[in-house]
């Protein structure tokens, strides 16, 4: 008996009378506890109390406490057209965001895993957007999108094409300008994730492929990709609620605007919040953006999952 079978089978506890095995508590509660803890008193405290808040008329100013009012706040945002409005644009911000952002981390990983010199250089530079803080990335990008002196502009008159446009402003250009800064601020988390998982793909499958005469896009096809798949799969899955929970980025670049075109759900609830001050409401949009984006999520992982059963 190896050391190995030894530890599995003393871990599974003692033999009971049917030749199974009883399960033998080793104190592992008491581990997780710490860290346990932590989890349950900052997201779910705060997500119950959420919860327990869309049912109530909760505003601020009020010297009465709140009241219990069921599932009118519910009711009332089934009709309320500019929260679905926000909705809208946060679908079309997260998944603009979330493919480039994917294709083009996924391009970048594909070559800082080649053999190249100053590899760990080209490495460092590629993560320095993920190391600066959401709000020195969107007052950057305000210097850069500036319509007097920004360097796009600048950039644009040098080349003689055009005199330039107030590109965070504009009603057609706002959320597309947000959506490069999104997509540029986000694509090195997700090119870590993927150069890890392509430094985890043997290399000899890619040499024996190479030896069978596939070229490059056929061992990528059937030696990476498979390989790739469940890193792929998760870190979008993430970047897809990352992307849809924004706040910070698009409040520095434009709070919302202009006319609501960038107003994102989060946005929207941190208006009604803070601004006027129904913290009733805001819960209850919460709740169903929440309650939304797991269905969605759900019926994409489910899609590809299956997707993967199939090939």
């Amino acid at each position: 008996m190896t050391w190995v079978t030894a530890t599995k089978r003393s871990a599974q506890g003692p033999p009971r009378a049917d030749g199974g095995r009883r399960p033998v508590d080793h104190g592992a509660w008491f581990l997780v506890l710490p860290a346990l803890i932590p989890i349950l008193l900052l997201s779910v405290g705060p997500l119950l109390y959420g919860i327990l808040l869309a049912f109530t008329d909760a505003q601020s100013g009020r010297t009465r406490s709140a009241q219990w009012i069921g599932t009118l706040n519910f009711q009332d945002l089934l009709h309320d057209t500019l929260f679905w409005e926000s909705f809208r644009i946060g679908l079309v911000w997260a998944v603009g965001v979330t493919v480039p952002q994917f294709l083009l981390a996924l391009g970048l990983a594909l070559l800082l895993n080649q053999d190249l010199k100053l590899r760990w250089l080209a490495r460092a530079l590629a993560i320095i957007p993920w190391a600066m803080p959401e709000v020195v990335v969107g007052v950057m990008w305000r210097l850069v999108y500036n319509p007097d002196a920004g360097v796009l502009n600048e950039t644009l008159r040098d080349l003689g094409l055009g005199d330039g446009r107030d590109w965070l402003s504009g009603l057609g250009t706002a959320l597309p300008a947000v959506i490069v800064v999104g997509v540029w601020a986000g694509m090195p988390q997700t090119t870590v994730a993927l150069l890890a998982g392509l430094q985890n793909t043997p290399r000899e499958l890619h040499e024996a492929a190479a030896m069978d005469g596939a070229g490059a896009w056929r061992r990528f096809r059937t030696v990476t990709w498979p390989a790739l798949r469940p890193v792929a799969l998760a870190i979008t899955a993430l970047n897809f609620i990352w992307n849809f929970n924004s706040f910070a980025l698009v409040y520095v670049l434009t709070s919302g605007g202009p006319g609501g075109r960038t107003r994102l759900p989060m946005l929207f609830a941190y208006e009604e919040a803070f601004r006027y001050g129904q913290f009733g409401y805001a819960a209850a949009m919460g709740c169903v953006m929440v309650a939304l984006l797991s269905v969605l999520l759900a019926l994409f992982l489910v899609g590809r999952l299956r997707g993967g059963e199939d090939t």
